[in-house]
């Protein structure tokens, strides 16, 4: 399989986010076929479009649906291919077989994508598409990933990295092409909520997709539900912050959260943070 050579930013002139969106259609058509891993996320999504509006029924985008990912996110992409009329198809893959994945060390995003990887490689064959991509963007090199190396491994296609699109702009190359997802806040997997070392389990990724749904239900809209053994340990975007800290409010994430089978709920005073598990493994 294909795979894009990376820039190297010190050898590249200062380009505008338009440059480089016509960089990224530029190399998109230098393939005759792609799939397209899609999250639901704004990088992915604005890949996907990208790939369609390059490439139309020669881009397929593909979802991976598994107890990891959330019956939201996947409301999220049928109203986006829907909206957008981009080819799509979802799969099932298998990583909770695995029982690497469910240990749940601090790689645990590596066996993730193994899988997923594995199981669209199998598609581009069976099928006879040129190429598997992603959607990693420039800024997402900047913490701990280790599913970048299993993309690396399965030589997957990383066309935003590739541009040097970094999250800001993607989100406005998205909002000028009309994407409903530009401004959608940053989302990951349910198990991205369960400390290192705590097994993933289709139990607890079911307890904390009932506490974030709680949570949207409330009106919030960046937040995320840690889960440590019986507490839910609540992250929400700062600006969101003082609402939530009032004494009704308060009141109510309580009850909610309690009434989704959590048994304790703390509120972090830090707020929102992606990738806040991460803090553990640097201390």
């Amino acid at each position: 399989m294909n795979t894009l050579v990376h820039i190297n930013a010190w050898e590249q002139p200062q380009l505008s986010a338009g440059e480089k969106e016509l960089r990224l259609q530029k190399q998109l058509a230098e393939f005759p076929s792609v799939i397209v891993a899609l999250s639901g996320g704004a990088d992915s999504a604005y890949l996907a479009w990208a790939a369609h509006h390059t490439l139309g029924e020669r881009a397929l985008s593909v979802t991976a649906l598994s107890p990891s990912y959330s019956a939201h996110d996947r409301a999220v992409v049928e109203e986006f291919v829907r909206q957008l009329g981009v080819r799509h198809e979802f799969i099932e893959t298998r990583e909770m077989e695995n029982p690497k994945y469910r240990a749940n060390a601090a790689d645990r995003c590596y066996f993730c994508k193994d899988e997923l990887f594995t199981v669209l490689d199998v598609m581009a064959q069976e099928r006879g598409f040129a190429a598997v991509a992603y959607g990693v963007n420039a800024d997402d090199t900047l913490d701990f990933r280790p599913g970048h190396r299993a993309a690396t491994e399965h030589r997957v296609l990383a066309p935003l990295l590739d541009a040097r699109l970094h999250k800001a702009e993607i989100r406005l190359l998205s909002q000028r092409a009309g994407l409903p997802t530009w401004d959608r806040p940053a989302s990951a997997c349910l198990a991205s909520r369960l400390p290192y070392g705590t097994e993933v389990t289709p139990e607890r990724l079911a307890l904390v997709e009932r506490g974030e749904a709680a949570l949207r239900e409330l009106g919030f809209r960046q937040f995320r539900v840690r889960l440590h053994e019986k507490l839910a340990r609540v992250e929400i975007a700062p600006e969101e912050m003082p609402r939530a800290m009032s004494p009704e409010m308060s009141a109510s994430i309580a009850a909610r959260l309690k009434a989704a089978g959590f048994t304790y709920v703390a509120l972090d005073l830090e707020g929102y943070r992606q990738g806040s598990l991460n803090e553990g493994l640097a201390r």
